[in-house]
């Protein structure tokens, strides 16, 4: 596939501007490949290949030599991952009156969703940019990967060179690669409308492709089999996920890169991610996954916090983000994790990729690794190590002339070799005039000093304190020099020569004369960038996890503990009592009235607090990225909430301080039946898997009422069905009717005919989870009439609702609730916001409970959930239910309807140690949370987090003046930003690329 270059047959109708057969590079200091230096080397090419390198070579006497005195030559560099030669995709817009668009408008045999185009290859849509791939060789580029830029499964890319030579003779590889995002790109089409829903799409379409390529052998021989349509989309799928081209999925955070990295371990698929640059925030996860990575320099600007206003917009973690980011290449060195340096998301690369590859540097990347980075780790990406990524024998002639060490300050890049001909870059200057001089003019001596790059040199001449305004022009070693003020004026040209430039200098009378002025100073070429101009990473934040205000520098520890002395509400028929609690090896070991303290054990002194087990949200929003709804289609029981959770959320922490220890996160009430949901504890400086409860039973969202049916949602929302109350009762059925239908066709197919089983559809494997019993509901529901249609459908397709939530006409209907054995997860005292929620009191919760009904009180909100111990107490202020059965509306109860009684929800030995002590009883709107215990793990220290108050503010305060101050960010300074988005059940995202 893979050619040193390819061959032109374009008729010659002009004077050939091809370079010599044969050149010889000589006297210069070769960097063959990182790690290794030629001195005073001698570099053959033949024909755009490297015949010959090292010191003692033969010169071929028809070679055109070059002399290099003092320059030093590099392997040119390979940028793994742009999009040179597109055109920028633009996301289509918000649809607004014209409404959803819910199929396809892509005609032909193609995949059912327009944001799936692997057919798409760029060569089609590539037009060659002389621009760009000059700008792109005066950094050392010489070749270019094209990775398509739109749609999630995004299609065939190529490599190509930065020549002028066009595409026929500059094409290295027509399929060089595989692209993938999670973002829809382009397409119109409604779904996928959130992050959950482009990696549910992800999992259909390789699912769908591999049920695609055992069909296809199968039709091929017999092509009569019934149940198979040529797919082109397909096909080209089956093609792409088989072949050894790689696959690069583009993320917008190193978030979304775990996200992707779940899905490759999922269907073992070997990619290469190109990132934002924010490894650095959890290196660790990186670590031994074998991943490659492809990481833009794009370091985030200061932001102007001169105003107090401003400065108080801007979160502890943005502000650390600009001091830590430099340092993202060298924490990805250090740990070994390979990885490709790009010029990609830099908006001015020729002004800003030198100046932050340096600053790279200063933060601790090595020169090795930034040249490996540069060369031979793109190379071995795209499987053209071979030919390109270093000079050798047999190597393509790319290479960087350089006025030496291309990562010191000065190194300055002359001239680009690709395949053999040399692209100028700019004028190699022979004699260097830059430097400072004593001046000797008219029997005074002056300071003179020449700074700055050809052509564009500055000068600064200056006579004790006076400074002169002066102008310089250099032309090869001559100089011309003028300078003035009120009273004189000077005009002097010379020669320089020898650390001295002598001439003739004019006086402001007119008058001639010869001077001189000597070297004092060398300008220090190739030096390295000062720390002044990059900030000391010796001073630089330390990471923490997650890497913001709160953040751990080291994860809680697994201790034994010993709380002494508490009131403990033990949620068991021992009741409320005063006693001990041990916590050992992350669980409850012992539980009584007069414990000795363990060997070892930290000792709590806990007399006056009270002891409950934690806190438990049977319904919440926090910790998601990127969507709550995918609320596109009817059914989207495909979607899951696991995928998308994100553990930086400030509110995990927020309700750690609330006693909060569980909490089920679940999808939005955008449709009948939603996503698959997520519980996870709030282990605050975990990773998303590490969040998650271990073993925990499967849950999935329905929801009734307005929100599914959409039909109040304005005019452009009518074509999607139901659009009443009763066609969301149809819209369920249907949906499991289909599942039995699939059930039948995967267990009979042959009767039918067909000799390869059905592919396989995510959708419908949920909801036969659902019949089979091995996934729960949770129902968004409000009005009797809907809760009652609902068990009553259930009984009749044979399976059971788990908990209806909100419930807030649940107590209507209690008695009918017992007798299905659904429970209830309810508000203690919202009602009236809408319409249906008209018949809500404030009693439901009590009524609920003395029909036996299993009743919980969630939070559906991030700042109620820092209060559900208020909320349960309302409770016993309503319905006078007894405290500790309060308690356990918020407590014992969600773990009983979660499934996960035997593990939390009462103090018990052997139980988990998820415990809370408060500073007074659990139900008082005095009390606080003094510690939060997950795992036997103190997540929640009230002394710690006074001290980190203070901590934050001081750190809040060095950032601060350090932006202030700042002189490397010469560029604008942003201003503000946006704040985290809090979801609730109705939150519907149009442009879920940008949120997080």
């Amino acid at each position: 596939m893979y050619s040193s270059w390819a061959q032109s047959r374009q008729p010659v109708v002009a004077l050939s501007n091809e370079s010599p057969s044969y050149q010889a590079y000589t006297n210069c200091t070769i960097v063959p490949r990182p790690g290794e230096k030629i001195q005073d080397g001698i570099i053959i090419i033949k024909n755009g290949v490297i015949t010959g390198i090292g010191t003692e070579i033969d010169i071929p006497k028809e070679a055109v030599v070059k002399d290099l005195e003092g320059a030093w030559v590099y392997p040119a560099f390979i940028d793994a991952y742009t999009h040179y030669g597109l055109k920028p995709v633009k996301r289509a817009p918000w649809r607004g009156a014209a409404g959803p668009q819910y199929h396809t408008k892509k005609v032909g045999p193609y995949y059912w969703n327009q944001a799936v185009r692997p057919e798409y290859e760029v060569i089609q849509d590539f037009k060659p940019n002389k621009e760009v791939a000059k700008g792109m060789r005066g950094l050392g580029f010489a070749c270019a990967n094209v990775v398509p830029n739109d749609g999630i499964f995004r299609g065939e890319g190529m490599l190509v060179s930065l020549g002028e030579g066009g595409l026929k003779t500059e094409l290295i590889a027509e399929e060089s690669c595989m692209g993938m995002s999670f973002s829809k790109g382009s397409s119109s089409q409604a779904y996928p409308s959130s992050l959950m829903g482009s990696m549910a799409l992800i999992r259909q379409t390789i699912l769908d492709a591999d049920w695609y390529e055992k069909a296809a052998k199968v039709y091929e021989k017999n092509p009569k089999q019934k149940g198979f349509e040529p797919n082109i989309s397909l096909e080209e799928a089956v093609d792409q996920l088989n072949s050894r081209i790689p696959i690069f999925f583009e993320t917008s955070s190193y978030l979304n890169t775990l996200r992707a990295s779940e899905l490759a371990k999922e269907f073992k698929l070997d990619l290469i991610y190109k990132t934002t640059g924010d490894e650095y925030k959890r290196i660790n996860s990186f670590k031994g996954t074998g991943a490659s990575f492809v990481v833009p320099l794009n370091f985030p600007k200061a932001y102007d916090v001169k105003d107090n206003s401003d400065a108080r917009s801007i979160s502890l973690g943005k502000m650390k983000e600009w001091e830590q980011a430099p340092g993202n290449p060298a924490a990805l060195a250090k740990m070994g994790i390979p990885f490709a340096i790009t010029t990609s998301d830099l908006k001015k690369p020729q002004k800003a990729f030198w100046a932050n590859l340096r600053k790279a540097v200063a933060y601790g990347l090595s020169e090795a690794d930034a040249l490996e980075a540069l060369t031979l780790e793109p190379a071995r990406m795209l499987g053209v190590e071979s030919k390109l990524g270093s000079l050798g024998k047999g190597k393509a002639a790319n290479m960087v002339i350089a006025s030496g060490n291309l990562f010191g300050r000065q190194g300055k890049i002359y001239e680009t070799v690709i395949g053999g001909k040399s692209y100028k870059v700019s004028p190699r200057v022979e004699i260097d005039v830059r430097g400072k001089y004593a001046l000797n003019l008219g029997g005074k001596t002056l300071d003179l000093t020449l700074k700055g790059e050809s052509p564009a040199f500055k000068v600064e001449v200056k006579e004790g304190s006076t400074e002169y305004p002066a102008t310089v022009s250099v032309t090869g070693a001559q100089v011309t020099l003028a300078f003035a003020d009120k009273k004189t004026h000077w005009r002097l040209k010379g020669i320089f020569d020898e650390d001295r430039i002598m001439g003739t200098a004019i006086d402001p009378k007119g008058e001639r004369f010869r001077f001189k002025a000597r070297k004092t100073e060398p300008a220090g070429t190739n030096k390295a960038p000062k720390l002044s101009d990059v900030g000391n990473p010796a001073d630089v934040a330390a990471v923490t996890f997650p890497n913001k205000a709160y953040g751990w520098e080291t994860l809680p520890e697994d201790k034994t503990y010993f709380l002494q002395g508490a009131t403990i509400w033990s949620n068991t028929d021992k009741g409320k009592f005063v006693g001990d609690v041990i916590i050992s090896r992350g669980k409850i070991s012992g539980v009584g009235t007069t414990l000795d303290a363990p060997q070892n054990a930290e000792v709590i002194e806990a007399t006056g607090m009270h002891l409950t087990p934690g806190i438990i949200d049977e319904h919440s929003h926090i910790a998601i990225s990127q969507g709550v709804n995918e609320g596109t289609h009817s059914i989207s029981a495909e979607v899951r909430i696991g995928d998308v959770i994100n553990p930086d959320d400030i509110n995990i922490y927020r309700q750690l301080a609330g006693g909060v220890t569980t909490a089920q996160l679940l999808h939005g009430s955008a449709n009948p039946i939603g996503g698959q949901s997520a519980i996870i504890k709030m282990r605050w400086g975990s990773t998303a898997e590490g969040m998650k409860f271990e073993n925990a039973p499967g849950f999935i969202k329905f929801a009734l009422g307005e929100n599914v049916k959409q039909s109040n949602w304005g005019n452009a929302y009518r074509s999607r069905y139901p659009q009443t109350r009763m066609g969301v009762e149809q819209m369920m059925k249907d949906g499991f009717l289909s599942a039995k239908d699939y059930r039948k066709l995967k267990s009979d197919y042959r009767k039918f005919g067909h000799k390869v089983s059905p592919a396989t559809d995510l959708q419908l494997e949920t909801l036969l989870e659902i019949l089979d019993g091995d996934r729960n509901i949770t129902c968004h529901s409000y009005v009797q009439s809907e809760i009652t249609m609902l068990m009553r459908l259930a009984e009749e397709l044979g399976f059971k609702i788990n908990t209806f939530t909100h419930i807030l006409e649940g107590y209507k209907v209690a008695d009918k609730m017992k007798a299905h054995g659904a429970n209830a997860s309810t508000f203690s005292d919202w009602w009236a916001y809408k319409y249906e929620v008209i018949d809500a009191i404030p009693y439901n919760a009590a009524l609920l409970y003395e029909q036996g009904v299993t009743t919980c009180i969630n939070s559906d909100d991030a700042e109620m959930g820092r209060r559900l111990n208020q909320e349960a107490a309302k409770a016993v202020k309503y319905g006078n239910v007894p405290e500790e059965e309060a308690l356990k509306m918020v407590t014992l109860n969600p773990a009983k309807v979660l499934g996960l009684d035997k593990w939390v929800g009462s103090i018990e030995n052997g139980k988990h140690g998820d415990v809370v002590l408060w500073s007074e009883n659990p139900l008082s709107i005095y009390a606080k949370a003094m510690y939060t215990f997950i795992d036997g793990k103190l997540y929640f220290d009230h002394k710690r987090d006074k001290e980190m108050r203070e901590d934050i503010q001081a750190e809040r305060s060095r950032l601060i003046n350090k932006m202030i101050s700042d002189k490397g960010a010469k560029q604008p300074k942003e201003n503000g930003m946006r704040a985290p988005r809090h979801y609730h059940c109705d939150d519907i995202d149009h442009n879920y690329d940008i949120l997080d």
